[in-house]
């Protein structure tokens, strides 16, 4: 499967909605893009403030594979010298809630119950610097480098301390990574 970075991104958020309604035992519709308004939010008040954020994690992963994915919230990261209070500031001011601060984030929760959580952390700041620009609804995204995503998936996923449910899908992502989109074959299909 291949896509544009939109289009993995509109896929990622309406693959969320639908495993959120399922788990719930509810039943599924299509069209739900919350994950992508709160990206979309979340950037604009960032950006606006003049803090660099580039978005990494699971939808980092859709748009650099071409393969979307659910995803249990919006990861982006920030340079680690950024004042979390200036991030909280400008969230805040545009009606996220502060949900919870943490050795290498900050997480807040979009007025339409998507989560998002801002990292920092200075193992990233290189990647960054390096985060390359995507085209995103009339605009552009800054979303980290395919090498650097596998670095920090590949972190992740070796860290012992990590639940290891989530350690190898991150471990899953890498590979996804490494591989392309197609894996290099079609699986004989």
């Amino acid at each position: 499967m291949s896509t544009t970075p939109y289009g993995a991104l509109e896929v990622s958020s309406e693959l969320t909605a639908a495993a959120r309604a399922l788990s719930r035992g509810e039943m599924v519709t299509t069209g739900s893009t919350d994950q992508l308004t709160a990206l979309r939010d979340a950037v604009r008040a960032l950006t606006t403030t003049g803090i660099r954020v580039v978005l990494i994690g699971g939808l980092a992963v859709g748009v650099r594979s071409g393969v979307p994915r659910a995803t249990i919230d919006v990861d982006l990261a920030a340079y680690s010298r950024v004042e979390r209070r200036d991030v909280g500031d400008a969230l805040i001011g545009v009606g996220f809630e502060h949900r919870g601060s943490f050795a290498h984030s900050e997480n807040f929760r979009h007025r339409n119950g998507e989560p998002v959580q801002v990292a920092f952390d200075a193992r990233m700041d290189g990647a960054i610097e390096r985060a390359g620009p995507v085209a995103i609804d009339g605009g552009e995204l800054l979303v980290v480098g395919t090498e650097d995503l596998i670095a920090m998936k590949q972190r992740a996923g070796n860290d012992p301390s990590r639940r290891r449910s989530k350690a190898l899908r991150d471990l899953a992502d890498a590979e996804l990574l490494r591989e392309g989109a197609d894996g290099g074959t079609d699986d004989g299909w």
